[in-house]
């Protein structure tokens, strides 16, 4: 496919290493974001048509969560006007374990166009480039999360398999669900970043109504904390601890472990103080 993709989220965790892929590989890529060219605003459909003005393939990661109230119905208007306007492939990125992201999922597999879902688990950049990143280098992550497993998964491979699917064949009308190759439960995660970094970092669980008010102190709406403590307390309550075989089944590899992971992010400074 040598025509123009579109990255929705293009500055984001997964979509900015989408867009970089594609660059790499010599696809012509739009950056689909409020300060893009020509810019694009998902509460604004009038900034719908130019951004798709060309584009046969679009990658979708919704702001702020495929899950969230009144994402479905956004994702699929957007989904069946990109099809009426000749955009034939459409990739989109959902939360495992989320029942409203599922509600976006059905709204993009009716939109007509050649789909295909990445449904992945809970990044390990987001102890690195995110929320718990600040506490990671303070020493001390507290998060609403007990002795739940999570089997975290690299956006570097989210990335892998979103790009295979906008540029390869044998990937329409699937669904991948990827996660790294174990679960570990939050502490675990810590204590294994805390290794590679050398230094002593301790995870503290908290409560969901601790998180709440320490994400609205530091500055996050009262709205958006209230939904992101609602998502975590719904996904991270064991449903999503065991593995999937998405990533291998996209890439014919495996996914990588969460101990690469902090090695590299703390080779490459995340962490410093």
């Amino acid at each position: 496919m040598s025509d123009t993709i579109l990255v929705l989220g293009g500055t984001g965790k997964t979509g900015s290493r989408v867009a970089e892929l594609l660059a790499e590989r010599g696809q012509t890529v739009r950056i689909g974001s409020r300060r893009g060219r020509p810019p694009f605003d998902w509460e604004n459909q009038q900034t719908w048509g130019p951004a798709l003005q060309g584009v046969t393939a679009a990658y979708i990661a919704y702001a702020p969560d495929a899950g969230f109230p009144g994402a479905a119905e956004t994702i699929g208007a957007f989904a069946k006007y990109a099809v009426r306007n000749g955009t034939r492939r459409l990739v989109l990125l959902t939360g495992r374990g989320e029942r409203g992201a599922l509600r976006s999922e059905r709204a993009l597999r009716e939109s007509g166009a050649e789909w295909t879902i990445v449904r992945a688990s809970f990044f390990n950049q987001n102890f690195s480039e995110d929320f718990l990143a600040q506490g990671v280098r303070d020493g001390l992550v507290a998060f609403p999360a007990q002795d739940v497993a999570e089997p975290f998964i690299d956006v570097h491979d989210i990335a892998e398999v979103a790009v295979a699917a906008l540029t390869q064949s044998g990937h329409a009308n699937r669904t991948y669900e990827v996660t790294g190759p174990r679960s570990l439960t939050f502490s675990d995660a810590v204590g294994e970043i805390a290794a590679a970094t050398g230094r002593s970092i301790t995870y503290v669980p908290i409560s969901p109504a601790q998180f709440t008010a320490g994400a609205i102190e530091a500055g996050m709406p009262h709205a958006m904390a209230g939904q992101l403590t609602e998502l975590f307390t719904e996904v991270l309550d064991g449903r999503n601890a065991g593995v999937a075989s998405g990533v291998h089944d996209a890439l014919g590899r495996g996914p990588t472990s969460f101990a690469d992971f902090a090695a590299h992010a703390a080779v490459s400074g995340h962490w410093s103080p």
